[in-house]
């Protein structure tokens, strides 16, 4: 059975940051009567939704989505019909608050499922983490992959996704598990310590510094660029041979970091060295999509390969650089 997204009330935790703010947008331009966003700000930036809060169907809270009284105020207020959990930590952050990096996780689903259960909303779509399963044991993989994560962040992913499967089991929740891997697109943090690979690496370039990569760079990738992901959720949610279902968003290929950074090397014509530093703790080395049931149950396939999807994040990414006279 489908369901159209047109003329429903959305919220979506996290929806200031990376893939919440596309998500946003997307959910404006296909109908939703109310986009409501909930967001800490750590990651979640304002220019993130400029366009989207031109849009009087648009409404923000800065406020945490760890807090029950705070979510259910929310949903309340804004006679929330569908939740998009977005809200998360990045997985760097393991680093530096391994305890928090875990619970954030944790206890954001644990204050969606209570409302839910209690009726405050219909349906739920749960953002998981390909971090969840760790390094490949076998390519591709799939949904029945073992979980084994490797950092708090990756734990506390794989812990939440249990729990809303749980919930389907036991209280027959209207929800879906989406469980993407590694996407990248305009907007994603180039910022600080949390900055993802692609935005910090053209960041050094376009600054004048060497490109870095940590361990041998053989380590793997499966890139899924950020459209394609929203597109995919708005999919989920949509059709509803999803409920209950864990499904991978991936593009079925992987990427060593060292072809990665070489790109995008070529990218900016970069013709110097390649800085290289000891291998992060606990890095996965391999991780690779089977899309099969995306395709099955969502009829889902990527829109974008990876160079065209990497020239357009670099060409935002050249761009905004240039906006700020850096």
């Amino acid at each position: 059975m489908m369901v159209d997204i047109a003329g429903k009330r959305v919220l979506v935790t996290g929806g200031a940051g990376f893939i919440g703010s596309h998500l946003c947008d997307l959910l404006l331009i296909r109908g939703a009567s109310k986009v409501v966003v909930l967001d800490n700000f750590f990651l979640g930036k304002n220019e993130n939704i400029k366009d989207a809060s031109a849009d009087d169907r648009f409404v923000v809270y800065r406020d945490d989505a760890r807090h029950f009284g705070v979510v259910r105020s929310v949903i309340e207020r804004e006679k929330i019909e569908v939740v998009f959990n977005m809200a998360t930590i990045a997985l760097n952050y393991s680093f530096f608050n391994p305890f928090d990096a875990y619970m954030v996780n944790v206890e954001i689903a644990n204050v969606l499922l209570e409302l839910i259960k209690s009726g405050a909303y219909k349906t739920l779509v749960h953002v998981s983490s390909s971090e969840a399963y760790g390094t490949a044991q076998y390519s591709p993989m799939d949904e029945n992959h073992p979980l084994n994560p490797t950092t708090p962040y990756a734990a506390g992913k794989a812990a939440a996704d249990l729990m809303v499967q749980s919930f389907y089991n036991t209280e027959n929740i209207d929800c879906t598990i989406i469980r993407p891997f590694n996407n990248y697109g305009p907007r994603q943090n180039a910022e600080g310590s949390l900055a993802a690979i692609i935005p910090l690496t053209a960041k050094r370039i376009a600054l004048g510094e060497k490109p870095v990569i940590e361990g041998d760079g053989e380590q793997t990738r499966d890139f899924i660029f950020v459209n394609d992901t929203v597109r995919a959720l708005l999919m989920a949610y949509e059709n509803t041979a999803s409920r209950g279902k864990i499904i991978n968003l991936g593009s079925g290929y992987d990427i060593s970091i060292n072809k990665l950074i070489q790109e995008i090397c070529n990218y900016y014509d970069y013709k110097g060295e390649i800085e290289r530093r000891p291998e992060r703790k606990s890095d996965v080395k391999k991780l690779c999509a089977s899309s099969e049931l995306a395709k099955e149950v969502l009829h889902f396939t990527p829109e974008y390969d990876f160079v065209d999807g990497l020239k357009i994040t670099l060409d935002w990414y050249s761009n905004s650089l240039r906006s700020l006279h850096v």
